[in-house]
């Protein structure tokens, strides 16, 4: 995935957030946006081990991966989850959330 201009990530944002008023809605908003673009399953590498990201979650510490391995799950910061390359179809929407969260 080409890395997003700062107009890009911020046309995102905005359609992300349009409505939202508070932080809680601005991110909901990213994860509506997340289910209706980011191709899922997808897999990637996580400390050296192939992992499944099955779906995404909106929690009290922000959005969530849930990865999984051999039956385990296991739920990482999507500011945090490393993206295979080439990324899957939709991966623009998680870099625009991780700008946001970078405020």
């Amino acid at each position: 995935m080409r890395e997003l201009t700062k107009e890009e990530l911020r046309e995102l944002t905005d359609e992300a957030t349009i409505d939202a008023q508070d932080q809680d809605e601005q991110q909901a908003g990213f994860v509506v946006m997340m289910d209706e673009h980011l191709e899922l399953p997808f897999e990637t590498t996580v400390l050296g081990v192939t992992v499944k990201v099955e779906k995404l979650t909106h929690s009290p510490d922000g959005i969530v991966a849930d990865c999984v391995r051999d039956g385990h799950h296991q739920p990482i910061s999507v500011t945090h989850l490393p993206l295979p390359d080439p990324a899957p179809r939709g991966a623009e929407w998680i870099a625009a959330y991780r700008s946001w969260a970078r405020g």
